[in-house]
């Protein structure tokens, strides 16, 4: 992935700064409950939404079992269909492959549809290097990118500005970038867009480069699919010349009837719209119809490696529909920018230490960011166990041991400073391992339980230091058992 967010801080020195921040806070927690309450009146009104994220699951699995030849057959119908496809291993290759395909057009700046993919190899910095000047065209991705800010959510990049701060952006910057703000701009949502809608017309006309990211590729017909909500992609997808869309490898399902499922799920889940206002498909070329070139950019960068964990790799089914996010404790009062990558929440929380890898102090510091309650899982449209991989990515921080990276099996050493917490599972595993050691100490931790502690020693302080301490039974399950039950012992 790119450099863009490595430096930042380990999440949780990220996350003490932010929860101190009320307004940020504030922001989050109207955001998110607003859109989760929605959804699940959106989903609530699908009488067979079990069945479709089942299906919506056993498509994804079935695609990343076969991956290869989905995607040589991918190949295959783009090339027929008049679309030039490259490969890319890693941020830096897709970069040098885009920058180099800008360039043969002889122009020097490109709009582009919101693209998560892009984000993740760092494309607009890329390009600037190359002197090359990228227009984000989403509206929260343009108050991101006026802004000189980070996106903070999937799904809503700007969630946490309000409507003063997004008003006092476009005052201030849309000058600097294109047609200025309306003079007396006020913050109501209406001007707000109006501004934006003015401010893009003219680069949308003027563009003869589009850039792209797409939702879901279908390697039956070479067809690219792209969702959204406020048009911008439909213009970024038709008016210019050139289109180039940079898509991560496991964007791709089987066949054309498989959009079905995920037509349904995807706008629910998302932004809880029965069908979302916006869905455009191209498949390569077609004379005097849309862009007269199609470059396609399939994505690995980690993917591949993330597909080798037999746990971790369901953590590619996810369409990004960033409901996760939205019924995170931990999110709402962090925020995004506190995971320090481009895919915040529950999620990148399991995404990003398997795409970047655990070596970084932030990476490591992920797969904690969570309370463990399972609310992402039970809202997760493709059923991604969110819990289970974190516990997974844990034990490979904590432990280390055989992963694969760039295709290669290598062994990681444990993280710096959980020795503590290695030496506890270890004692877990020993005592769970010997059952008259495990009732022997319960029944004394039981004898002990009127001297019971506010806060852990050592190690531990840090952990219940946010956490009161759960009290202890009067006496452990199987005394219990045993008195109530005849003595019988449980099976």
């Amino acid at each position: 992935m790119s450099g863009t967010f490595v430096g930042m801080p380990a999440f949780p020195r990220a996350a003490h700064e932010a929860v101190g921040n009320r307004i940020l806070r504030g922001n989050l927690r109207h955001a998110t409950h607003t859109i989760r309450a929605k959804r699940a009146k959106a989903v609530a009104e699908v009488s067979d939404w079990a069945a479709l994220r089942e299906a919506g699951r056993q498509i994804k699995d079935h695609t990343l079992r076969h991956l290869d030849r989905y995607l040589e057959q991918l190949e295959e119908a783009v090339t027929a269909a008049g679309g030039v496809v490259h490969w890319a291993a890693d941020a830096d290759e897709a970069n040098r492959i885009v920058a180099g395909l800008v360039k043969a057009t002889g122009e020097s700046e490109v709009v582009k549809v919101k693209s998560m993919a892009t984000q993740e190899i760092g494309l607009n910095e890329a390009l600037e290097a190359e002197g090359i000047r990228a227009y984000e065209t989403d509206l929260a991705e343009l108050i991101v990118q006026l802004g000189e800010d980070r996106p903070s959510h999937i799904l809503v990049p700007a969630i946490h500005r309000n409507r003063g701060e997004i008003r006092d952006i476009f005052r201030s910057e849309m000058g600097r970038w294109g047609r200025p703000a309306p003079e007396g701009l006020t913050d109501t949502p209406a001007e707000l867009a109006e501004a934006a809608r003015l401010h893009l017309r003219e680069k949308f006309l003027r563009a003869k480069v589009g850039i792209s990211g797409a939702n879901f590729m279908v390697a039956e017909t070479g067809t690219l699919v792209v969702v959204e909500s406020e048009g911008n992609g439909r213009m970024c997808l038709t008016l210019p010349e050139t289109l180039i869309s940079v898509v991560g490898i496991e964007k791709i399902v089987p066949a054309w009837r498989d959009l079905e499922v995920f037509l349904q799920t995807l706008p629910r889940s998302s932004t809880a719209e029965r069908m979302n206002p916006y869905t455009s498909m191209w498949t390569g070329t077609t004379d005097e119809d849309g862009p007269r070139t199609f470059h396609l950019v399939l994505l690995d960068n980690g993917r591949t490696d993330t597909l080798a964990d037999q746990v971790g790799r369901q953590a590619l089914r996810c369409i990004r529909c960033s409901a996760c996010l939205n019924v995170c404790p931990v999110y709402e009062r962090a925020g995004g920018h506190a995971y320090g990558s481009v895919y915040p929440g529950p999620i990148g929380a399991i995404l990003s230490p398997q795409l970047r890898g655990t070596q970084s102090e932030i990476d490591a510091s992920l797969p904690y960011a969570s309370s463990l309650c399972g609310a992402c899982y039970e809202v997760c449209p493709v059923a991604i166990d969110i819990p289970e991989v974190l516990v997974h990515l844990r034990e490979r921080v904590a432990e280390g041991g055989p992963v694969t990276r760039a295709g290669s099996t290598v062994v990681l050493k444990p993280a710096r400073g959980h020795a503590a917490e290695r030496a506890a599972m270890r004692a877990a595993h020993w005592a769970f391992a010997h059952p008259g050691a495990l009732r022997t100490g319960q029944r004394l931790a039981s004898w002990s339980r009127r001297l019971h502690p506010r806060t852990l020693p050592g190690p531990g302080k840090a952990w219940s230091a946010s956490r009161e301490l759960p009290q202890l039974p009067a006496e452990p399950f199987r005394d219990w058992w045993q008195r109530t039950r005849g003595g019988k012992e449980p099976k």
